[in-house]
C-alpha cells in the first residue's frame, strides 16, 4: 500500500511526528503534498508542492474558485485549476492507494480531490486544529462538513476528539493514537540529580515565566539546576526575569537544539517540566511529544491537568499534575519531588508508561492496521 501525506510546510525537523510517517508508514512506501517547501527533502520522498504561482487564467478563476470552496465545503482552500489538475495526476502518478493529512486543517485541503478520485482520505488531529480553530465558526462548519468525506480520522488524545465533538464533529471511524516515541533510542541514562529541564517553543501556552517562577521559589539555592531547551519570542523575557528573580546562575537558556542534542539532555535529567495552559486564542496541546519523550528516558513529569497530558502523567504514579497558572502548587510541586528520597520509583514507572502507552512502532502499526483495513473494507 502507498500512502500520500498532506502537510503544510515540509521538511521541519521539530515536526518529529510527522516526518517519521513520512519516512516510515507502510515500510517508507509514501509521497508528500505540502503547501510549502523549504528546501530540504533527507526523506528523499516524491513531493507535490501545491503553492506554486498561478497562471494568468487562475488569477481570474481564483475568486470564483473561494466563493465555491466557501459555500459548498466552509473552505476557500480547495485545490483549483492547473493545481488540481497537477495535483490529481501527481497522485495517479505516484499510484496512491489513500491520503492522510497531518492536522485536520490540511484535510480540508484535499478532502473533495480524494473522493473524486475514490482515494480515502483520513486526517490527524494534534492540537491547535481541534483547539484554537474551533473559536472559528466558519471552521467548525467546514469540519461538519468533511466529516462524510473521511475515511477516518486519529487524535493524539481522547481530549481533542472531545473537543471536537463538543463542536458537532465527529465521525464513526475516530481512533486515539497518541504520536508516541522511538523507545529504542530514547531510554534512561544516569541522571544528574537535582537536574530539570524544560522543553518547547518559548510561547504563550507553555507558560515558561510560570515554570521559572516556581523553580525560583522551590529550588534557589539548592543543588538543582534547570535547563530550558527551545527558542520564541518569550525567551528574552525569562532571561531577564531569571536574573531579577536571583537565580540566574541556576538556570541555562540553550535556544533550539537538534532533536539529538534534546534526547541526549531528557537521559541524563531527573525532572522534566512544562507547564502548559490554554493560550488565550484557545490554542491548547494535543499530547506534547516533549512529555512521551521524557516518560521514555525515565523522567518524572512535572505538569498540568490540561488537554491529553493527563492520559500520560499520571499523579503520585510517574509525576505530578497541578491546575493551569498554579505558581504556588507548580512550587510546591517541585519541593516534594527534591524532598521525596524514593522519588526513583516514580522515574521507574515513568519509563513503564512510555514502553505500554507511547511506544511509537507499536502506534505506527496500529494507523497502518486501520488505514489498511478500512480501505479494504470500501
Amino acid at each position: 500500500m502507498k500512502i500520500a501525506i498532506a502537510t503544510s510546510d515540509y521538511f521541519v525537523p521539530g515536526e518529529t511526528f510527522i516526518n517519521r510517517h513520512i519516512a516510515e508508514m507502510f515500510g517508507g512506501n509514501t509521497c508528500v503534498i505540502c503547501g510549502r517547501h523549504n528546501g530540504q527533502d533527507p526523506l528523499g520522498k516524491p513531493l507535490f508542492v501545491r503553492r506554486a504561482p498561478l497562471s494568468l487564467p487562475d488569477r481570474l478563476a481564483m475568486p470564483f474558485a473561494a466563493l465555491r470552496g466557501a459555500a459548498m465545503h466552509g473552505t476557500s482552500r480547495l485545490p483549483f485549476g492547473a493545481g488540481r489538475k497537477a495535483l490529481a495526476g501527481f497522485l495517479r502518478d505516484q499510484k496512491a492507494d489513500a491520503i492522510l493529512a497531518e492536522f485536520g486543517t490540511q484535510a480540508l485541503v484535499v478532502a473533495e480531490l480524494g473522493n473524486e478520485m475514490g482515494l480515502p482520505v483520513f486526517t490527524y488531529w494534534r492540537g491547535t486544529d481541534a483547539s484554537a480553530a474551533l473559536r472559528s465558526g466558519q471552521r467548525v462548519r467546514s469540519y461538519r462538513l468533511m466529516m462524510p468525506r473521511l475515511a477516518g480520522m486519529f487524535s493524539v488524545s481522547r481530549f481533542l476528539l472531545d473537543n471536537l465533538a463538543a463542536h458537532g464533529v465527529t465521525h464513526p471511524n475516530a481512533h486515539v493514537v497518541p504520536s508516541g516515541v522511538d523507545i529504542t533510542r530514547f531510554t534512561p541514562g544516569r541522571k544528574r540529580p537535582g537536574s530539570f529541564l524544560a522543553v518547547g517553543r518559548m510561547v504563550e501556552k507553555k507558560a515558561p515565566q510560570v515554570t521559572l517562577r516556581a523553580f525560583a521559589r522551590a529550588a534557589k539555592g539548592r543543588d538543582a539546576h534547570l535547563t530550558f531547551i527551545g527558542d520564541g519570542p518569550l525567551l528574552e523575557p525569562n532571561k531577564a526575569l531569571a536574573r531579577e528573580l536571583g537565580i540566574a546562575g541556576q538556570v541555562t537558556f540553550t535556544g533550539a537544539l537538534p532533536h539529538d542534542r534534546v534526547r541526549e539532555q531528557l537521559e541524563t535529567t531527573e525532572i522534566f517540566l512544562q507547564h502548559s495552559v490554554t493560550a488565550r486564542n484557545g490554542n491548547t496541546e494535543g499530547l506534547p511529544t516533549a512529555i512521551q519523550e521524557a516518560l521514555a528516558c525515565g523522567c518524572i513529569t512535572l505538569s498540568t491537568r490540561h488537554a491529553g497530558i493527563p492520559e500520560a502523567v499520571e499523579h503520585g504514579v510517574n509525576g505530578l499534575l497541578t491546575e493551569e497558572w498554579d505558581e504556588t502548587g507548580f512550587a510546591a510541586a517541585i519541593t516534594r519531588i527534591l524532598d521525596d528520597p524514593a522519588r526513583g520509583t516514580m522515574a521507574h514507572a515513568a519509563r513503564a508508561t512510555a514502553e505500554a502507552k507511547f511506544d511509537n512502532a507499536k502506534g505506527l502499526a496500529r494507523v497502518e492496521d486501520i488505514i489498511r483495513a478500512t480501505v479494504q473494507a470500501r
